[in-house]
């Protein structure tokens, strides 16, 4: 039997994409035709809002901009059942993203984290402090990778984890870039990430990490790592000795922007309920398919 699923905190970015698909090769140096479009995101808000899709309560903690950009995040992300308790930055504008989609649906991002980069220390701790004196229940804290990896918002990271730990909470991490991973080094990120319940980085990211004994050295008794891999599905390593693979049915990924965001909060879904790990895991790469599904119903629409 499954229980109710426990509130989730979600420690991450909040932005806007603007995303490119060019209409063939691109021609460096002059112009290349495209379909450009604009779409509020961050992982964070790509995760609490599919969090809030299932009925989980989610609460975001975020550092936005004093900008239009922010209140249409906000105003979507409310509008979508997500508690947003954010800092404002009064100098750096809300983040953005350049997304560069090729014919197969792969991404080059190139971020400009704005405000994400200063989430402060103090932010993170004075929001926990007061979701933990008025909240009920035992949450969950989940952490964008992007918040340890960028120096600015490292130490929000390391606090966000450090309070969730001292009340007893679970917590995931999802590292998020693996180019920025091999940047800081496995060692490091995952001696920040140490005593996590839940890591869930993609195929390239857990190459990064040093692979599955180094990240099931990192990980607490009981938990485990969910690794996804694009149209192959994932794979779930135990701390118990577990080893689980779901396959995903085929689907033609025009645009995979935000599935592996989408996987996250299918899997913690599914996870925070009480279900086995093959069911979290189906859970998580049948939402990821979905989410690949919208965007190419969404590129279809527009076309």
């Amino acid at each position: 039997m499954t229980r109710p699923g426990r509130p989730v905190v979600v420690v991450g970015d909040v932005g806007t994409d603007v995303v490119a698909r060019p209409a063939g090769p691109i021609s460096y140096g002059t112009d290349t035709p495209a379909r450009v479009t604009m779409r509020p995101a961050g992982a964070g808000a790509n995760t609490a809002a599919a969090l809030a899709a299932y009925g989980l309560e989610v609460t975001l903690l975020a550092r936005v901009g004093d900008d239009l950009a922010a209140r249409e995040c906000r105003a979507r992300l409310e509008d979508a059942g997500v508690r947003c308790v954010w800092s404002t930055d009064r100098v750096l504008p809300t983040g953005m993203v350049v997304v560069l989609v090729d014919p197969t649906g792969e991404r080059t991002m190139l971020p400009g984290r704005g405000a994400n980069g200063a989430l402060r220390a103090d932010d993170v701790r004075g929001a926990i402090e007061v979701l933990d004196a008025f909240g009920a229940g035992m949450p969950h804290l989940h952490l964008s990778g992007y918040v340890l990896l960028d120096p600015g918002s490292r130490p929000a990271g390391l606090e966000a984890l450090a309070q969730a730990r001292a009340r007893g909470w679970s917590t995931s991490v999802d590292p998020q870039a693996a180019a920025l991973v091999a940047a800081v080094g496995a060692e490091a990120f995952l001696a920040w990430v140490h005593g996590v319940d839940l890591l869930l980085p993609n195929a390239d990211e857990a190459r990064a990490l040093g692979g599955r004994a180094a990240m099931l050295a990192a990980v607490a008794p009981g938990g485990g790592v969910a690794v996804t891999d694009g149209a192959r599905g994932a794979h779930w390593w135990g701390q118990d000795g577990a080893d689980v693979v779901v396959t995903a049915e085929p689907v033609d990924a025009t645009d995979t922007t935000g599935a592996g965001d989408a996987f996250d909060a299918g899997f913690l879904a599914a996870w925070l309920r009480g279900v086995g790990a093959a069911e979290a895991l189906a859970a998580g790469v049948a939402a990821g398919s979905a989410a690949v599904e919208i965007a190419v119903a969404d590129h279809d629409h527009a076309s």
